[in-house]
């Protein structure tokens, strides 16, 4: 699959983990039920990926990770926060730029309506 047929499909699944477990619950557990409804569509992801961050061609001490990375095309970054907030924005695009994807979608899971809580974000590489 293409990266916004990926997409499609992870909102898809966070769609259902939202109606089933509603907001308010911390994001380990929606990133588990997310998780957990990926596989079951038969799409690839990794949990809580650590990504190396280099400089000037060193490792530095600190990996970061990343929640979900999606058939290795897009990081999904999931939250449960009364508000988005640019910090959020900048987390989701350093993982695109160190991981060189060209798309991440921020999710947060604490609001009403979940398409409210779904932000595409792209890389322009």
């Amino acid at each position: 699959m293409r990266e916004n047929e990926l997409a499609t499909e992870v909102i898809g699944a966070a769609i259902e983990v939202h109606r089933e477990m509603g907001p308010g619950l911390l994001e380990s557990i929606y990133e588990e039920c997310l998780l957990h409804e990926i596989h079951e569509r038969g799409i690839h992801a990794e949990q809580q990926v650590a990504i190396p961050v280099l400089y000037k061609g060193k490792r530095i001490k600190n990996d970061l990770r990343l929640d979900l990375w999606i058939e290795r095309q897009v990081i999904i970054e999931v939250k449960a926060v009364e508000a988005l907030n640019p910090v959020h924005w900048a987390q989701l695009m350093t993982y695109l730029k160190l991981t060189n994807n060209r798309l991440g979608l921020l999710i947060n899971f604490n609001v009403k309506l979940l398409k409210q809580g779904v932000k595409r974000i792209a890389n322009d590489l």
